[in-house]
This record gives structure tokens, sequence and C-alpha cells, in this order.
């Protein structure tokens, strides 16, 4: 147990170290670049017709005509309609360089960690791309009915702010270490890691939970200050790839320093003595008789 807390907090600091590396912070700014370029051609190609649009659209609704009229601001379909595209489109954007980020991070990231700290680690590839991909659906699909088997649970107050981080650690810890430990682990070895550091693992998901929920503070700050709408989206999805990728690194250090402790604990088998094979030899009181050769035989 005291092995397994020291591991923890050394992968924690190496991890906190490895976010200063120009890769990771490359990886996390990835998708704000891939944002602005795909912002850049959606709205080349599609903005004009899309504001025009829903500028159509609020005209044709009559209470919303009532209310402008009202108001005594007639032209406001065409200040309120740019707003709704952009609100409308980005989290679509979103999502979509989010997964992207967990799609090709996790096992770059991974990588980096093999190469600058266990080049000699062998690789026994005890994992595929698409058990990867599989093993990630079905944790999620487990998390997904385990939170929603678990709502009435939420009006308890004690509960709402333990059982959702729980089944969000186990998931995080299931996912992330999988994919540290896919290209350089067996199915027995990883099953005796997920065993043998289960509370470790799980304490490391539950603190990247946590972590994970201060870009939506970050989110619900740009929906109230509608001002710095522009800046402060933008910070809150560098803040969640930055966490993504110290959670991978945080999963890589531990996951791959544990598994080399482990091989290094197996006893080594001791080697099978070599007995040469003399025809010619005397044959002592003792001794296993020596087989005839086929020419002795024809003798």
């Amino acid at each position: 147990m005291l092995a397994g807390m020291g591991l923890l907090l050394d992968s924690f600091w190496r991890a906190t170290a490895y976010c200063l590396h120009k890769r990771v912070i490359a990886w996390s700014l990835f998708p704000l670049l891939f944002m602005a370029i795909t912002a850049w051609l959606l709205g080349y190609f599609f903005w004009a017709d899309a504001v025009v649009w829903t500028e159509g659209v609020l005209q044709g609704v009559g209470w919303l005509h009532t209310v402008w009229s009202w108001m005594g601001v007639q032209s406001l379909p065409e200040l309120v309609a740019p707003v709704l595209v952009v609100l409308s489109v980005t989290p679509v954007l979103v999502v979509v360089s989010l997964l992207l980020v967990a799609l090709f991070m996790t096992p770059a990231l991974v990588e980096l960690v093999a190469q600058r700290r266990f080049p000699a680690l062998e690789r026994r590839q005890g994992a595929t791309l698409i058990g990867s991909l599989l093993w990630s659906a079905g944790s999620s699909l487990i998390a997904l009915i385990a939170l929603l088997v678990s709502v009435p649970l939420w009006f308890v107050p004690p509960l709402v702010v333990v059982i959702p981080p729980l089944i969000w650690g186990w998931l995080t810890y299931r996912v992330m270490a999988f994919d540290a430990l896919s290209a350089h682990a067996s199915k027995p070895e990883r099953r005796s890691l997920f065993l043998r550091h289960r509370l470790a693992l799980m304490l490391m998901g539950v603190v990247c939970g946590y972590l994970g929920a201060a870009p939506a503070i970050v989110w619900a700050s740009g929906v109230v200050f509608v001002a710095a709408f522009w800046i402060l989206i933008p910070v809150a999805i560098w803040i969640y790839a930055l966490i993504f990728a110290f959670s991978s690194l945080w999963f890589a250090h531990f996951c791959l320093a544990a598994l080399q402790r482990m091989r290094e604990e197996e006893p080594a088998l001791p080697e099978a003595p070599i007995i040469p094979y003399a025809p010619d030899a005397p044959q002592g009181a003792g001794a296993a008789p020596v087989p005839p050769t086929p020419q002795e035989k024809t003798t």
C-alpha cells in the first residue's frame, strides 16, 4: 500500500513537470487551432446563408415580433442572428475537437513517457486499437448506467458530491490505465496491475474528475459574462485539454513504472542443465546405458 502511494506521488510530480514540455503544450493548443481553422472554413462557406436563415426564422415568429415592436427595436433580429449562429456551432466544434484530442493525445503522450523514461521496457502488445475502443465504449456504457441508477441518491445532500465523482473516477482510471498499458503490458499483466493498484488508480481517477470540473466554471463564467464570451470559452477549452494531457501523463508514468517494478519482482526461472551426449564414453556402474547407433545395430 505504501509503495503504491509513493508511486502515485512520484508519478504526479513527474506528470506536472511534463506539462511544461513543448510537445505537451502543442497538444494542449491543438483544440484551439482546430476550432479556429474549422470556424474559418465554416464562416467562409456558410456564414452568410446561416445568418440570413436564422434572421428569417426570428422574424417569422409572431410573438417575438410583438416583443421587439413593444421594445421599439425593429432591427433586433439582425443583431441576434449572428450570436445565435455562433452559440449553436460552438458546442459542436468543442465536442469534436476534444474527441480528436482524446483519440490522439493519449497514445502520443504515453509514447513520450515511454521513450524518455522507459526505453528498455518490453512491448508485449496486450491490446489493439479496436480493443481499446471497445474497452472505452463498454466502460462508458457501464458508467452511464450507474449514473442513471444513482440519480435518486443525488437528492441526499452528502451523496451528491460523492457518488458522481466515484463513478467518473472509476471510468477515468479504467479508460486511461488501459490506454497507458495497451502497448507494453500483456493481458495477464494488465489484470494483475489493475488488482494490485486498484485503490491508487481509483484515487487518481477521482482527482482527475474533480480537476475536469474546472473548465466548467470558466464556461459558466463565459455564459454569465457575455462580453467576455470570446475569451473565456477558448480559455476553458485550453484548460480542459491541458488537464486531459496531465491526466494521460499521470496514468502513463504510474502504470509504466508499476509494470516495470512488477517485472523486476518476477523470479527468474532456473535454466535446465545441458547434458552432452557422448556415445563413446565409458559407462559406469550407475550410469544409464547409451543407446546403440544404427551402425552398431547392423553389426
